[in-house]
C-alpha cells in the first residue's frame, strides 16, 4: 500500500468519557487475561480492552494451539501461578492432548505446583516429556472469558484503542472507538498487552519494529475421518508433527530462488496483505488436499511486530542469568536447557510511570523475543504487570508505581517462583 502524505484537518471535539477503572489492560491475549486476573484478584477495578470477539488472541482466535513447555525440558519447571493455572484450565473440557502423566504426579496444590525435590525416576520422565499440552481453541476462549468474569473483570469487545491522554509521564486517558463511537476511558494504571504495544507507542514510549518480520503462516481445522485436524501452515516448522517445507510451499522462497517474503504486521497495508495471503494459501492447501474447512484462523498470525524498548533489555544469551528484579522464569520453547529469570525493568518504561508491558511486547532482543512470545512466558508477564498496575493503583506513593520488593511479596503470596534458586537448580 502507498504511503500518503496528503492530510486532512479534522476539528475540535469533545470526547465523553465512557469509563473509569482502577487498571485498564489493553489486549486480551493470554498475557492481557493474566494481566486482567492479576489485577482483579489483587483488589483493583479493571476493565480489559479486546478488538476481537473474544479472548485468548492468538492461541485461540489464531488457532495457534500449543500451550508450550513450562519447563526447562531438563525435568525442572519453570513457569508457576496464572501460567500453570491456565494451562491446566486449557484441557478442563475436550483438550486435543493431555497433561504428561509424569507432570501431574506429585502436584501439591489446585495448580499443579510441581515439587522441587522428587524421585530420580520421577525428574527422568520429566527430562524426557515436557510439561505442555494442546488445548480447544473454542473451550479456552470460553474458559478464559468464565474466569475473568468470575473474578469481577470487565470487558468490552469489539474496541479499538486508537489513542492517550497524557499528564506528564501519566496515561489518564485511552481514547477508544467501537459501535458506540469515540470515547475515553479514565484509567489510573494501563497494561499494554495488545502484542505490538500500541498504547505505549501513542503515549510516546520508545519503541522498535521487529528486525526480520514475519512470514506467512494461517493454520487452519480440517476434517479427516470425524474429526477435526489441525493444519500448520507455516511459521514454526519445530513444532509441527507434520513435516512442511515452508519455504517452497508456503512463501515463495527456497528452491525456486524467488525472495522470502515478510511482513512487518505493524500497519494497515501489511496486515491487510498477510491476512489476504494467508486465505489465498489456505484455499489452495484445501483444494490440493480435497479437505472440508471447519474452523479458520479469525485474527492474523503475526507472532512478532513491535516490542517496547524498556528500561532494560532482556537478551537470549542470558540464559541462567539472575536479576535482583526477576519477576519469573521461563524455559526455551524451542530447545531444552535453557532458563531465564525475566526482570521487572524489561516490563517498564522510566518515560511513562503507570504503564507497564505484558506479552509479545515486553523489552527483548529478537532471540528473546521469540522465546518470550509463546504462552507461558506472556501469562508470566502478564500477572506481575497485572499485579504492580493493581497494587500502584491502589497503594502507590503519590501516584508513582510501587517498589519491586512489595511486587515480589505479592507474587509469591500468589504462588508465583521468581529465581532459579526458588527451583532447587
Amino acid at each position: 500500500m502507498q504511503q500518503q502524505t496528503a492530510t486532512v484537518m479534522e476539528g475540535a471535539r469533545r470526547t465523553p468519557i465512557l469509563d473509569v477503572a482502577d487498571v485498564v489492560v489493553a489486549g486480551g491475549g493470554i498475557a492481557g487475561c493474566a494481566a486482567a486476573l492479576a489485577a482483579a484478584r489483587n483488589g483493583a477495578d479493571v476493565l480489559l480492552i479486546e478488538k476481537q470477539t473474544m479472548l485468548g488472541g492468538l492461541a485461540t482466535a489464531g488457532l495457534i494451539t500449543y500451550y508450550l513447555p513450562l519447563c526447562d525440558g531438563e525435568g525442572t519447571q519453570m513457569s508457576y501461578g496464572i501460567a500453570e493455572e491456565f494451562l491446566h484450565l486449557s484441557v478442563r473440557h475436550h483438550p486435543e492432548k493431555g497433561i504428561p502423566d509424569c507432570w501431574k504426579a506429585g502436584s501439591t496444590g489446585a495448580g499443579g505446583a510441581v515439587p522441587v525435590d522428587c524421585t530420580a525416576d520421577l525428574q527422568a520422565q520429566r527430562t524426557k516429556y515436557r510439561y505442555e499440552t494442546r488445548f480447544s481453541p473454542g473451550y479456552m476462549a470460553l474458559l478464559l472469558e468464565e474466569t475473568l468474569r468470575e473474578a469481577g473483570v470487565r470487558i468490552l469487545y469489539d474496541t479499538r484503542i486508537c489513542g492517550v491522554h497524557m499528564d506528564e509521564k501519566r496515561i489518564t486517558h485511552l481514547i477508544i472507538e467501537n459501535e458506540s463511537g469515540r470515547s475515553a476511558i479514565a484509567a489510573k494504571a494501563v497494561v499494554d498487552a495488545t502484542g505490538s504495544a500500541v498504547v505505549l507507542q501513542q503515549a510516546g514510549a520508545p519503541v522498535r519494529d521487529h528486525g526480520q518480520g514475519n512470514i506467512l503462516a494461517s493454520w487452519y481445522y480440517y476434517l479427516k475421518d470425524g474429526r477435526q485436524v489441525l493444519r500448520e501452515l507455516g511459521a514454526a516448522p519445530s513444532i509441527m508433527e507434520e513435516p512442511f517445507d515452508t519455504d517452497a510451499q508456503f512463501d515463495g522462497a527456497g528452491s525456486s530462488g524467488k525472495s522470502r517474503l515478510w511482513y512487518a504486521g505493524t500497519d494497515g497495508g501489511s496486515v491487510s496483505d498477510f491476512i489476504a495471503a494467508t486465505h489465498e494459501k489456505i484455499l489452495a492447501d484445501l483444494r490440493a488436499g480435497d479437505r472440508e474447512v471447519t474452523i479458520l484462523p479469525t485474527m492474523p498470525q503475526l507472532r512478532m511486530t513491535r516490542c517496547l524498548i524498556g528500561d532494560y533489555e532482556l537478551k537470549e544469551k542470558e540464559s541462567d542469568v539472575h536479576f535482583e528484579d526477576a519477576i519469573g522464569m521461563c524455559g526455551d520453547w524451542r530447545k531444552r536447557g535453557m532458563r531465564y529469570e525475566i526482570p521487572y525493568r524489561s516490563l517498564t518504561t522510566s518515560t511513562i510511570i503507570n504503564a507497564w508491558a505484558a506479552g509479545r511486547c515486553i523489552s527483548a532482543d529478537d532471540g528473546m523475543w521469540d522465546i518470550s512470545r509463546v504462552i507461558p512466558p506472556c501469562a508470566v508477564t502478564g500477572e506481575a504487570a497485572g499485579t504492580a498496575a493493581a497494587l500502584t493503583a491502589k497503594k502507590g506513593p503519590a501516584g508513582r508505581a510501587i517498589p519491586y520488593e512489595a511486587l515480589a511479596a505479592a507474587l509469591r503470596a500468589q504462588g508465583q517462583r521468581l529465581t532459579l534458586s526458588e527451583t532447587g537448580r
